[in-house]
């Protein structure tokens, strides 16, 4: 609007050119990067690309070697995370070392997607709205392959005198008060207040809470599984041939050293009647212990020496509540489409509302037809992993659009059934007790 226009510009009038050498939260962050942790590599977020850009101008003077910016107008984000984080990458032997970078700083481009887990330190150097996005940047660097034994997230808080104005730290309490009240606990996010317990049940148990903002949990599940994968076979080749011929509902039954928070009961794997792949934890008496897909995967991570032990003796009623529950808990969130966090259920509604924008008549009623279809109908396997591969990776709307009328077209979007075939069921892939005996 005119008025916020002018209203800026007399702000930028009154305040006059900026002053580099009195700009305390860059000085903060120099100190950081030069005195707390100067040999350390570091991975700075900001939510806006001039601060980006700022950022990386004013380090790069100061003489600070090693630091690169990226934003969504780099051409190559992929290339730059590299060069931060050539091991987890395993481009080691395409990066030289002179050419290695100490301090990353991006926006949220590089939260979703990239291994950058040689750094163990994250700066948010403003906070998200979006609270699941703190979650999400601290994942680029707490996964498979991190090698120090702490994390550290650093955040800067606006001064008092803004935080009066803007309100962002109460705003940003009384969101997470809202999600504790849904997560079953009181403990809030500031360093004034008892904020550890949300935080940790928000990365490792609760996000789910999240479903209309998480949108990558299924993508971080899949490239946790993948990576598992690829380390097994790497170190044992035999077992690609084995794992891939067993046969389904097979089951084992594992250690386990049970907590409040993670007790003994079964692991279940399970494919549902809408095309969607799952994982339950149930306990010993049948209730779903967590809603974390990623969490449950790693709870049921083993070593080459790891002892098997006798089944449990409720076994396979367990396994026949946790698929139950994964039944009810896909109708209840994602109804018709399945889960939320789905390839399904993402394209349908983004392709729902980019056909409210469009002026082609004809291509809407072309991707009306296919909406029907796939709200009719589960996905085919081969559709799922290339739209989560799209998803992940930022895709257009027009793009998106484009990718899925040609699946359609070339019959490999949806499985329809012939004519005479029974409707796909449920399939249990296999299942794993817990126990601490």
């Amino acid at each position: 609007m005119r008025s916020d226009a002018e209203a800026l510009t007399q702000i930028i009038r009154e305040s006059g050119d900026w002053q580099v050498k009195t700009d305390q939260k860059l000085a903060a962050l120099v100190t950081l990067v030069t005195e707390t942790h100067p040999q350390e590599k570091i991975l700075i977020f900001s939510q806006f690309a001039d601060t980006v850009r700022y950022l990386t101008v004013q380090l790069q003077a100061m003489g600070i070697a090693g630091v690169a910016g990226v934003t969504g107008d780099t051409k190559n984000p992929t290339a730059i995370s590299w060069q931060f984080s050539p091991e987890s990458s395993n481009k080691r032997s395409e990066v030289q070392r002179e050419d290695e970078l100490r301090i990353l700083i991006c926006t949220d481009i590089l939260s979703e997607g990239h291994n950058l887990q040689d750094a163990a330190i994250i700066v948010n150097y403003d906070l998200p709205w979006a609270i699941i996005r703190l979650i999400q940047r601290a994942g680029r660097i707490d996964r498979i392959g991190q090698k120090s034994d702490k994390i550290l997230c650093y955040s800067f808080l606006p001064a008092e005198g803004v935080e009066e104005i803007i309100k962002l730290r109460s705003r940003l309490r009384q969101r997470l008060r809202e999600n504790a009240e849904v997560v079953g606990t009181d403990e809030v996010f500031f360093e004034d207040e008892n904020h550890d317990e949300v935080i940790l049940d928000l990365y490792h148990e609760k996000s789910g809470i999240l479903d209309d903002e998480n949108t990558e949990g299924e993508v971080d599940l899949l490239s946790e599984a993948y990576q598992i994968w690829k380390n097994a076979v790497e170190a044992d080749p035999s077992l690609q041939e084995k794992i891939e011929n067993l046969p389904d509902v097979v089951y084992a039954t594992k250690p386990h050293q049970p907590d409040k928070w993670k007790p003994e009961g079964v692991l279940l794997y399970m494919r549902t009647e809408e095309g969607n792949d799952s994982l339950v934890w149930v306990d010993a008496d049948g209730n779903s212990v967590s809603q974390s897909q990623v969490e449950i995967l790693r709870a049921a991570a083993c070593t080459p020496d790891t002892r098997s032990l006798p089944r449990r003796a409720n076994h396979h009623e367990l396994v026949k509540i946790g698929g139950e529950l994964i039944a009810q808990e896909e109708k209840s969130l994602g109804g018709q489409l399945g889960r939320k966090t789905g390839a399904r259920y993402r394209t349908y509604h983004r392709l729902e509302s980019y056909i409210k924008e469009l002026k082609d008549g004809n291509l809407a009623a072309e991707l009306k037809k296919v909406l029907e279809q796939m709200y009719k109908y589960p996905l085919r396997q081969g559709a799922i992993d290339s739209l989560n591969r799209q998803l992940r990776s930022g895709i257009s709307d027009p793009s998106l659009a484009e990718l899925v009328l040609n699946f359609h077209q070339d019959n490999r979007l949806c499985l329809i059934p012939e004519e005479g075939d029974k409707p796909q069921s449920a399939k249990i892939i296999c299942s794993l007790g817990l126990s601490g005996g």
